[in-house]
């Protein structure tokens, strides 16, 4: 089951290259954004978002970090940067139809790309500030039913 309330996306570089995928529906339909989606019942984001990346542009990444989180009243996104693990990108043919591979500056000067990319991708260039996830896992759960970062 998806929940449209919980989202996530990623940050992933590629040979200095940011990875990108263009929507096919949506608010987003027809632009460029960073891969992402919905967290399912019952999963973690961090799982979330390796998935999503996966499924989406066939790129294996790792959670390295927290970069971003975005609120709204009914809905929040976690903006995770990743670290490219292996897998060559291309587009899943149905929640996007094309994985584009771009510098950094030409991806934030891109009229097509999202506001919220945009800003992202635009903080991300210029401080590069994260939270980086822990090793600790209370003794009461265990490292697939937590994740912290910060500390």
């Amino acid at each position: 089951m998806n929940n449209k309330y919980y989202t996530v996306c990623g940050i992933v570089e590629i040979e200095g290259k940011i990875l990108l995928v263009r929507h096919t529906y949506g608010s987003a339909k027809d632009r460029v954004l960073l891969p992402g989606g919905f967290v399912q019942e019952n999963e973690l984001p961090t799982d979330a978002a390796e998935r999503e990346i996966l499924e989406e542009t066939g790129v294996c990444s790792k959670v390295k970090s927290v970069f971003a989180t975005q609120f709204k009243p009914n809905q929040w996104c976690i903006v995770f940067v990743m670290e490219y693990v292996s897998g060559i990108p291309k587009s899943d043919g149905y929640e996007n139809n094309e994985v584009l591979l771009l510098p950094i500056e030409e991806a934030v000067n891109r009229s097509d790309i999202t506001n919220m990319s945009r800003e992202v991708l635009s903080a991300y260039m210029t401080h590069r500030s994260e939270l980086t996830r822990s090793s600790y896992v209370p003794a009461s759960s265990n490292e697939k039913e937590y994740v912290i970062f910060g500390i």
